[in-house]
């Protein structure tokens, strides 16, 4: 008789528990929706928004302790993610990485905190370019309501690069060592750095290997980042034949091209004339965009590229343009980053080197800032 009645205790409170438990609701959004923020290049289809271009971020708000993207990724995508902060310059919360097609990347999963409806903010930004892959968000999942993101900042810098401004290399601390996709992060590229101390929203639209005239060796001739520029998508290496193209959608303050090195790439240079040619082609294309009072900072690493870039800003005819070098040796060697690129400590400097022309540009000011 006593088993008996502790057999139906047991059951009784096993019964009360599972009563007591509620099922978990999930709220199930369209990538598109207008409280999610976009921050770079995208194009919406339907319930979908997809994307390439490095450094692209995403910011979210939301109820509860649960946020999770439905996602297709062409081929293998890593992505920085910061929750409950804004994007800073040390160690993102975690790094994921995206792949396959129509993955439930779950971002954020913790235990209910007191008050379920704890409100959240999380960020996700791309850390590898195009080359690595073009990534498709199709739904977001989260245990409690969305909410409305942070809007785009005041402050909006375009960068137009290579793989500097892809931060190529630049979580590796070896300069020996070869290029792997794992150590690429955008994050800790200069242009980033720059967003942060100016506390500006940045736009970047760079491939490795990428230059005005001539590619990296020669690397797929005919289609630089004079053509690339036009593209909602990077696409790769491959060129893309009517390859959609970018409506811009809210006017940066400013444009930084830092382009040149791969045109001088492989012990050789490009031809004067038409390197100038092709700079100013890209020029108006930025001008044609957001106008002939836009300002754009050109910026080289040499001054061999600095006198070319140099005649093709007083060739161009056109206003707002300034042209600035940056000399060889502003970095040492145990500043470097993965394939003799830049790492993090020399991508501060170059960016502490930029700064004040785009404060003077623009006329934001300069300011003590730990980047």
């Amino acid at each position: 008789m006593k088993r008996y009645l502790a057999l139906l205790f047991s059951a009784l409170i096993c019964l009360s528990l599972y009563a007591g438990k509620k099922t978990q609701v999930n709220f199930v959004t369209a990538a598109s929706d207008g409280r999610i923020t976009y921050v770079g290049r995208t194009l919406v289809s339907g319930n979908e928004v997809s994307f390439d271009w490095t450094g692209t971020y995403v910011r979210f708000a939301f109820e509860g302790e649960y946020l999770a993207l439905k996602i297709t990724d062409t081929k293998k995508d890593y992505f920085n993610v910061w929750i409950d902060r804004p994007i800073s310059g040390g160690d993102a919360d975690k790094v994921v990485a995206f792949e396959g097609k129509d993955t439930l990347i779950v971002l954020y999963d913790a235990a209910p905190l007191k008050g379920k409806n704890k409100s959240h903010t999380l960020t996700i930004q791309k850390r590898t370019e195009g080359e690595q892959g073009k990534v498709t968000v199709s739904e977001v999942v989260t245990h409690g309501a969305l909410l409305q993101a942070e809007p785009m900042k005041d402050r909006f810098i375009e960068f137009i690069g290579d793989s500097y401004t892809c931060g190529y290399g630049s979580e590796n601390s070896i300069f020996s060592d070869k290029f792997s996709p794992e150590t690429e992060n955008q994050n800790k590229a200069y242009d980033a750095i720059l967003g942060r101390y100016f506390d500006a929203d940045i736009h970047v639209i760079a491939h490795s290997g990428m230059g005005i005239n001539r590619n990296y060796n020669d690397k797929l001739r005919g289609y630089t980042m004079v053509e690339r520029y036009l593209n909602v998508f990077d696409n790769g290496f491959d060129r893309v034949e009517n390859a959609p193209l970018w409506t811009p959608l809210v006017k940066p303050d400013i444009t930084v091209i830092y382009l040149g090195a791969n045109d001088f790439s492989a012990g050789r240079q490009p031809v004067r004339s038409q390197f100038v040619k092709d700079y100013i082609k890209l020029l108006k294309e930025i001008k044609d965009y957001y106008g002939e009072d836009h300002p754009i900072l050109c910026c080289t690493s040499r001054m061999e590229i600095y006198d070319y870039v140099s005649d093709a800003v007083a060739a161009s005819g056109l206003k707002k343009i300034t042209a600035v070098s940056i000399v060889e040796g502003i970095s040492v060697k145990e500043e470097l980053g993965a394939a003799s690129h830049p790492g993090y400590p020399a991508h501060r400097k170059i960016a502490m080197a930029f700064a004040p022309y785009i404060a003077t540009l623009t006329g934001w000011p300069l300011r003590d800032f730990e980047m």
